[in-house]
């Protein structure tokens, strides 16, 4: 029996043989509303841009770059769009130009000189960051303990991936040779990834930038905060919360199974792998109860949401569109934070088009407002001067 117990030893990982020591504190920080994370138009204005980009790809493939209404009017579900499609479309005329078709005076779609321009450079982007895009989506299942995740779920990540809608429909034309199309349990379809390369995550990579971190195994490395405005912590807490610093780092891609659920390296595992996943989204943010579904294939406790709460110097919980959204600070706080997603500024030059769109409805409203005769406001020369006015000195 000891001899069996001196070789598990030899087996296991480092952080297992580590002291797993449990001060949980009952960490409660009252919300506080900031107003510069909750005006980042690039997160919450992405709740119009994805069905619109939706529609806009169904335009743009259509053989002739146009589509009648009748094609698309019936799949709202489809494209995620919570109107009408039709008015959905007219209320974005500067990326969608509707003009009347050749047969039955259907109304007829086809997007904008700015929209195909935005389009085009979409592609490019496509086209030339192939790698990176399949590198970030490499990552999100190495994540996972084994190495795999189903299909539907990466699916339901896609958008924050920034991954092209038909990406995951042909995966040998997409993909490259580390994927693995699986069966998994229920029947579902999973990918897997086969890499023996030690993949770093984004605080690793930072951490050796900025210097004092080698990227052992068993190595503390602080997390970057950047507190709330007025935040007030009571002693423990505060006490706490230096001490969680100096706790050893356990990467996201790492093996986990020797970890007490209890211990307090446990919990500073998974604030590491909610800041590797938002490191990984285009926007460094998502909607709280979209990164759910993962808490069984990463190895997240059930309360996983608590974490949110219990370290708003790392994360912020935006409550606009009547959704939780989780953003990551040190995204938009830190200039020195490099994982910048390639697709992040033509997505913004999306939103300014679809913001310009309120312009030209208000102007088409004044345009076809009444005026009543009688009540009109005597129209003022503007250039006219008064040439006996009187100066007073």
């Amino acid at each position: 029996m000891l001899f069996f117990s001196r070789n598990l030893r030899k087996q296991l990982p480092a952080f297992y043989t580590y002291t797993q020591k449990c001060t949980y504190v009952d960490v409660y920080m009252k919300w506080k509303k900031d107003s510069y994370f909750d005006s980042i138009e690039s997160i919450h204005k992405s709740i119009q841009l994805k069905p619109l980009i939706a529609l806009k790809n169904c335009i743009s493939t259509a053989p002739d770059g146009c589509i009648p209404i009748s094609a698309v009017s019936k799949r709202d579900k489809e494209f995620g769009v919570p109107v009408k499609v039709a008015r959905f479309l007219r209320q974005y005329p500067s990326v969608f130009e509707e003009y009347t078709g050749p047969e039955y005076n259907l109304p007829w779609f086809r997007l904008t000189r700015e929209a195909v321009e935005i389009d085009r450079e979409e592609c490019e982007i496509y086209r030339d960051c192939k790698g990176d895009l399949l590198g970030r989506l490499k990552k999100l299942v190495l994540m996972s303990g084994e190495k795999r995740l189903p299909v539907k779920i990466i699916q339901g990540l896609q958008w924050y991936l920034g991954l092209p809608d038909e990406f995951l429909k042909d995966p040998k034309r997409n993909l490259d040779g580390s994927f693995r199309v699986v069966e998994m349990e229920d029947g579902l379809k999973g990918l897997a990834v086969e890499s023996e390369i030690r993949v770093l995550s984004v605080m690793q990579k930072n951490g050796m930038k900025r210097g004092g971190y080698g990227g052992g195994p068993m190595e503390a490395m602080p997390f970057p905060f950047f507190p709330p405005k007025g935040l007030r912590m009571k002693q423990k807490i505060s006490d706490w919360l230096y001490e969680f610093q100096k706790l050893p780092y356990v990467s996201p891609y790492e093996d986990y199974w020797g970890l007490s659920t209890d211990s307090d390296v446990s919990e500073k595992r998974v604030v590491g792998v909610l800041h590797e996943l938002l490191s990984l989204f285009v926007e460094h943010s998502a909607e709280r109860k979209k990164l759910l579904c993962l808490r069984k294939y990463l190895g997240l406790p059930q309360k996983v949401h608590k974490a949110f709460e219990r370290h708003p110097h790392m994360f912020y919980l935006s409550l606009r569109n009547k959704t939780c959204t989780a953003i990551l600070k040190e995204a938009y706080c830190d200039k020195s934070f490099t994982e910048s997603h390639p697709l992040s500024t033509v997505r913004k030059k999306y939103i300014n088009l679809m913001m310009q769109s309120e312009v030209i409805l208000k102007r088409r409203r004044m345009n076809n407002r009444p005026v009543d005769s009688q009540n009109e406001c005597p129209k003022i020369d503007l250039d006219y001067v008064e040439e006996d006015r009187t100066e007073i000195v």
